[in-house]
Parts: structure tokens; C-alpha cells; sequence
């Protein structure tokens, strides 16, 4: 019975010890894609559109706007493609996703709220052979 209290109360130590780092700060990561506009992870959310599990990988882009105004199209892309294969593919868990969806947003916006006023920008990719794959819509 003694050895059955202590192990619970080494058992309730661990676990309070880890719920209080969960609670300690995260220095924030500032990721450097291609164009070398400053990125920073912001959140992730997995949810279950029709297509399958989506993974969305979320990043904030503070500069976006003045990047969207001198980068074409492909440099934009490229830097969204280096986001999903150096940083969301190898952060991917079992189940693999159908989909990986990679966003910039100049500033946190609730994911789905309208914010008109706000540069935003996303591509889907699907992970196939250790790399993301551009999904076409």
C-alpha cells in the first residue's frame, strides 16, 4: 500500500512538473523563407474538411503587404512551398494529413474571421515522397 502511495505521489509530481512547463513561455521562431521577409509560426489547427485531415499551418508575416506589392507570384509561392517542406512537414503526426494547408497574415486574426483590411495569403499542398506538393484548385 506504501509503494502503491508513493508511486502515485512521484507519478503526481511529474505530472504537475510537466503541466507547469507547458506553461512556461515559447521563445517565438522567426523562420526565413526565400523572399527573406521575417515569418513566425503562429498556430496550427488540424480539422476534417471533406477532403480528408487538413493540417493548417499558420505563420505571421508583419511585412506582408509590402511583399505581396514587389514579389510575383512564384517568389510569394516559394516561400509558402519552403514553410510547408521545412517546417510543417516534419512536425506532421500519425495520422498524415491529406492536406497541408500553409498561411501568412500580417497580424493574429481569429482563423475563419473576415479581416478585409488585413494582407493574407495561402496555398494547399499534399505531402507526397518526403516533400509538399502544390494542390491545385
Amino acid at each position: 500500500m506504501i509503494a502503491r502511495l508513493s508511486a502515485l505521489t512521484m507519478l503526481a509530481s511529474v505530472m504537475a512538473v510537466s503541466a507547469v512547463a507547458d506553461l512556461s513561455p515559447v521563445e517565438p521562431q522567426v523562420l526565413t523563407p526565400p523572399s527573406g521577409q521575417p515569418v513566425e509560426f503562429y498556430e496550427t489547427i488540424m480539422d476534417q474538411p471533406a477532403m480528408g485531415l487538413t493540417a493548417r499551418f499558420r505563420f505571421l508575416a508583419p511585412q506582408l503587404s509590402h511583399y505581396i506589392d514587389s514579389l510575383s507570384y512564384e517568389e510569394l509561392e516559394a516561400d509558402l512551398s519552403y514553410l510547408c517542406d521545412s517546417y510543417a512537414l516534419p512536425r506532421l503526426s500519425t495520422p498524415e494529413p491529406a492536406m497541408i494547408v500553409i498561411s501568412l497574415t500580417e497580424a493574429p486574426v481569429e482563423f475563419g474571421a473576415p479581416a478585409p483590411d488585413m494582407a493574407q495569403v495561402f496555398e494547399a499542398y499534399h505531402p507526397e515522397d518526403g516533400s509538399c506538393e502544390w494542390e491545385a484548385f
